[in-house]
């Protein structure tokens, strides 16, 4: 299957490619079919009557599609341009009081962890690091007992990564939404995707969630700008949005009307305004290809078998620290390599031979991800090179 899919990818032709959880590659019929939506934009005429008919037909095709992937119903879902849109836009919407406290793990995306500062900071909140980098042992047991060494009567707000995109751990999604339902006060949970969406199969979990952001241009292979969130009923009723323009309004309605009934009912209320609609087919071509609403036992089998490898034959190298201390049941490998003080080094070296991993910030190691589009003969070349490097 692999092979057949990336003859249709062009930057898989040239080099062995592991950061896809960077931003993957966009297949050669994805970029046909946005240039074919421009097309059908521009000869229908950009803002006539006509050239609606079309995007609200694209809109609701591509929220029908992400709607049976991710397991919700289209009126909780949001289109935006990427995860830190689909996070911090709903995130400033909610009510906050002075004495309320904010929970973000040391495993979160920097962008996401300023903006929770300046979150904090304005609304005078508490802002808690939930501590997993210090775990010698990260499973599911140990994250439930250190997130509730953290959570009180005062958390208004999680905020954790389904995927860690620095250690690769899946972070156990129904067991913690099944806790914290059971404190008096519950918060709200807000889950980064961008590691899991395209990934692993998300479709019974992102219901635990009250915000669930994904993108396009990563593990989906789809084009960048573009993303999407689910908000929850609870999330859409009792907050309100941070950034507001024409498509978060029921109505372009005049200055002088009344105004205590402006916003969409549903997730649309997170909406902003003008996007770029064409992106929403290459969307949905890359999702068709991946067959990522089809997501089945072979798939997820393969990409694990392929990680676990790797992982094996890391694990011999008595240069390489593997970061978990045991193999994951998803893409992610990450690793260290002590010695090495300029982690580019490897990088550097490892992009003559055409060979793309990368260095995460915090903390600095190496992230390998194992896509299905990923051989045995591209992990058997990463290795060698790695033997030869070090």
């Amino acid at each position: 299957m692999y092979e057949v899919l990336r003859d249709q990818i062009p930057a898989l032709k040239n080099k062995i490619y592991f950061n896809y959880g960077g931003q993957g590659p966009l297949p050669k019929s994805s970029l046909e079919a946005i240039i074919k939506s421009w097309e059908i934009i521009q000869d229908i005429g950009p803002f006539t009557n006509n050239v609606w008919t079309y995007i609200n037909k694209e809109i609701i095709s591509t929220k029908l599609l992400l709607s049976k992937v991710l397991g919700v119903d289209i009126k909780n879902l949001a289109l935006s341009e990427n995860i830190s849109t689909g996070i911090i836009l709903p995130l400033w919407g909610i009510k906050f009081s002075s004495t309320d406290e904010l929970i973000i793990s040391d495993c979160e995306h920097p962008g996401i962890v300023a903006a929770c500062r300046e979150l904090c900071q304005r609304n005078n909140l508490k802002f808690i690091i939930l501590p997993l980098q210090k775990l010698k042992i990260l499973d599911n047991k140990s994250f439930i007992t250190e997130i509730f060494k953290y959570i009180n009567k005062n958390t208004k707000v999680i905020i954790i990564s389904h995927v860690l995109w620095n250690f690769g751990f899946k972070v156990p999604l129904k067991e913690l939404r099944q806790e914290i339902n059971r404190l008096k006060t519950v918060p709200y949970l807000i889950v980064d995707g961008a590691q899991s969406f395209g990934h692993i199969d998300i479709n019974e979990e992102v219901l635990d969630s009250d915000v669930y952001a994904v993108t396009s241009h990563k593990w989906a292979c789809g084009p960048e700008g573009l993303g999407a969130f689910f908000v929850s009923d609870k999330f859409i009723n009792e907050s309100n949005p941070t950034i507001i323009g024409w498509k978060s309004l029921k109505r372009e309605q005049g200055i002088y009307e009344p105004f205590n009934d402006l916003y969409q009912e549903d997730a649309r209320k997170f909406e902003i305004a003008t996007s770029c609609i064409p992106l929403l087919s290459g969307l949905r071509q890359s999702l068709s290809l991946l067959e990522i609403d089809k997501f089945n036992e072979h798939r997820q089998s393969s990409i694990t078998s392929l990680s676990n490898k790797l992982w094996l034959a890391l694990d011999d190298l008595n240069s390489i620290n593997l970061i978990l201390n045991y193999p994951l049941n998803n893409g992610i490998v990450s690793f260290d390599i002590e010695k090495l003080t300029n982690k580019n080094i490897l990088i550097n070296e490892l992009g003559k031979k055409n060979i793309w991993i990368r260095v995460v910030e915090d903390p600095k190691w190496f992230r390998v991800c194992i896509h299905q589009m990923t051989s045995t003969k591209d992990v058997n070349l990463l290795v060698d090179q790695i033997k030869v490097l070090i």
